[in-house]
């Protein structure tokens, strides 16, 4: 069983006042700062990075704006875009949110990621469930009960529109003067409760034909909607034994997901902030503990979010990846043009189409 490791990458870090915790005077809008990051967790080979993203301008959804906190951010997917070609082996996967949003937009800016990093895109979907974020928008009011059910639904058309181009639909004919072959291009003609699409998608077929799909979740409902769309979870346990009753209760929905453990951790002690997941303190081998343990009871992996980026992702790198080494556990290089898909072992993606022509 190869052990996983992430890293999840929002602002400064994820400690609500990691700006003031950094040196990094450089601001969160520049590629430059997040082609740095992005280097230093492929220096440390980690499977992939998440870039965080909401319809907030900070983290959290609360209405309030605290003036203490950072504020503003870019949009992941066109950050991961951006960070694209300055890598070579990282998965990049950028959170979008499919409340107030349209399918046919998100799979084709995911698709194109996919071309632009060769392979090595995935795609985090979130849903939006507040008024004041659905307010932004003026279009309609959110009902709850139907917020997953809708996200659904947006996944599954996003996947169809992935699938709408035949792998080798683009043929490239000088000779006869044809660039596509017509029959390999499928509408879609998706008709549900939410979302009528026709398709096909503007973008061609991706190079994994299905990038990844990851989904955060923090209960049973959300369990049941990675099930539905998803190829991985994160997972967010309060400490060592609330993990290993989650791990039963996600398998006992779907033994075919990847399950990751979802922590923060911080190597220098700042721990007072509140989070959705567990803060954890300590050091590097204490840490490596905790995942090999975690590995031990059947986690696929984990997503370690730096507490503060400047200071706790080096460290992931360059102490934590090392020690996992030294125990047998972890790659001691990329496999060259090796798919996201592939380096977490998820199986080749048929298009849906070409079998129901066949």
């Amino acid at each position: 069983m190869t052990f996983h490791l992430g890293v999840a990458l929002d602002g400064y870090g994820w400690h609500t006042h990691a700006w003031v915790l950094t040196a990094e005077t450089r601001s969160v809008l520049t590629g430059n700062y997040w082609a740095d990051l992005a280097v230093t967790a492929e220096r440390g080979l980690l499977d992939f990075l998440t870039i965080d993203d909401s319809l907030m301008p900070q983290v959290g959804r609360s209405s309030r704006l605290h003036p203490d906190r950072l504020t503003g951010r870019g949009d992941a997917v066109l950050v991961a875009a951006r960070i694209a070609p300055l890598t070579r082996h990282i998965g990049l996967i950028p959170v979008a949110t499919v409340t107030h949003t349209e399918p046919f937009h998100v799979s084709k800016a995911i698709a194109t990621l996919d071309f632009v990093s060769h392979g090595r895109a995935g795609w985090q979907p979130r849903v939006s469930g507040t008024a004041h974020e659905a307010a932004l928008f003026g279009r309609r009011t959110i009902n709850p009960a139907e917020l997953f059910e809708e996200a659904v639904e947006f996944v599954d058309v996003v996947r169809r529109l992935w699938d709408s181009w035949e792998d080798d639909a683009v043929i490239r004919d000088v000779d006869a003067g044809r660039y596509i072959d017509r029959d390999k291009l499928h509408y879609i003609d998706f008709t549900g409760k939410y979302f009528s699409v026709k398709g096909p998608s503007i973008t061609p077929r991706p190079p994994q034909g299905q990038p990844v799909v990851a989904a955060l979740a923090h209960a049973t409902p959300v369990y049941q909607f990675a099930a539905e769309t998803s190829d991985l979870v994160f997972v967010t346990p309060a400490d060592d034994a609330g993990a290993v009753g989650i791990l039963d209760e996600v398998r006992g929905i779907s033994e075919c997901l990847k399950v990751f453990a979802d922590i923060v951790v911080s190597f220098h002690g700042q721990d007072d902030f509140r989070s959705d997941t567990w803060v954890w303190t300590g050091t590097p081998t204490e840490l490596v503990d905790l995942l090999l343990g975690w590995r031990r009871v059947g986690f696929d992996g984990v997503r370690l979010r730096p507490a503060v980026n400047a200071t706790d992702l080096p460290v992931i790198a360059d102490q934590v990846v090392p020690l996992l080494q030294d125990a047998g556990q972890f790659r001691t290089r990329y496999r060259e043009s090796e798919t996201l898909r592939e380096r977490l072992g998820l199986p080749v993606a048929p298009n849906r189409y070409v079998a129901v022509d066949q």
